[in-house]
């Protein structure tokens, strides 16, 4: 029952869209997170392979100051940097018991990362499972830990429940938007660190796992996906929310990641619904409120979550949760190329 549940709470990468995929324009961000063609490729490796104690990393990001990646965990929370020898370097403390979603905000030297407790955390207890909920805004240089916010308050949850936050993208004047999949809402942070719900509707609700991943564009709107029926949804910068009309649902869609050219990366699995593990490129003519499915690549390696937009090409994070799903235990993890 314990896996059970952690496969119907976990897949909660949500993945991180990438480090780019919110960035400001002509920021650091995108400038370090251009499309692959454009630079060599081949500088980097196909697949990066690694193993570390901070097992079970789930959400990735690309950190254009160190030119390499930043992991969350499952099971310690920690943040680590990924080189691409596949080594793994302790960043930062966990702001909780365990972390998921990241986000690499250079131009304020900060990065923010998803933490939560859905029981299977080496410090979860009965005090957090299922209630700890939040983001932890980190110096990007040091690792200090600078604020921690809690996204599950009387205030901003009324009604109670469980709740477990996963992913995040941040917009051009620093504000944070986050996902709740075991929820209804999509919260907001301002650069300051003050939450509120920007949008709650039923249709972000689902009995297993709810929206997921989620990207900002910089013409001011998010994208959000849906991962038990595989919706994406069109959020604009006031709340407002709407279906984005696609030709095929993205069933268990877990991490996204928008390119600086406009291509939306949905990472799909079966960790806790009846989904592919793929990577889809989609399109769109009229900023997202429809888009064009334009190729979609069979994973293989299991458990894909989430992707991180590169100056080397896009890369996809596997980090073995499939393996603590189904009892086992691993402390390896594949980052593996887009072709």
């Amino acid at each position: 029952m314990r896996f059970r549940l952690l496969a119907v709470l976990l897949t909660l990468t949500a993945v991180p869209a990438s480090a780019a995929a919110a960035a400001p324009a002509g920021s650091a961000d995108l400038a370090s997170a251009r499309p692959a063609a454009a630079l060599s490729a081949s500088a980097w490796p196909v697949e990066i392979d690694g193993r570390t104690a901070d097992r079970y990393p789930e959400g990735i990001a690309w950190d254009p100051t160190r030119q390499a990646f930043l992991i969350g965990s499952i099971a310690t929370g920690r943040i680590s940097v990924v080189q691409r020898d596949g080594s793994a370097r302790v960043l930062a403390q966990a702001p909780g018991v365990s972390t998921f979603g990241l986000h690499v905000d250079a131009v304020r030297n900060r990065f923010l990362v998803t933490y939560g407790d859905i029981g299977n955390g080496e410090r979860s207890s009965d005090a957090t499972a299922y209630k700890q909920s939040g983001v932890g805004i980190y110096n990007l240089r040091t690792g200090r830990l600078e604020r921690r916010v809690d996204l599950n308050t009387t205030r901003l949850n009324p009604a109670g429940g469980r709740h477990g936050v996963n992913d995040l993208a941040i917009d051009a004047v620093g504000n944070a938007y986050v996902t709740d999949p075991a929820g209804d809402a999509i919260y907001k942070i301002t650069p300051l660190g003050r939450a509120s719900v920007l949008v709650r509707d039923d249709r972000l609700r689902s009995d297993t796992i709810g929206a997921n991943g989620i990207i900002w564009d910089s013409a001011g709107y998010l994208v959000t996906v849906r991962y038990d029926t595989g919706q994406l949804f069109r959020i604009s910068s006031g709340g407002r929310m709407s279906e984005v009309a696609v030709g095929k649902r993205l069933v268990g869609g877990d991490g996204l990641a928008l390119t600086p050219d406009q291509r939306l990366v949905a990472i799909t699995n079966k960790l806790g619904a009846p989904g592919v593990e793929a990577a889809t490129v989609l399109t769109s003519r009229d900023n997202f409120r429809s888009a064009q499915v334009r190729s979609t690549e069979a994973w293989p390696v299991p458990g894909p979550t989430t992707a991180a937009v590169t100056p080397h090409g896009i890369y996809v994070l596997s980090g073995r949760i499939d393996v603590l799903i189904g009892g086992g235990r691993s402390d390896e993890f594949t980052i593996r190329r887009l072709p």
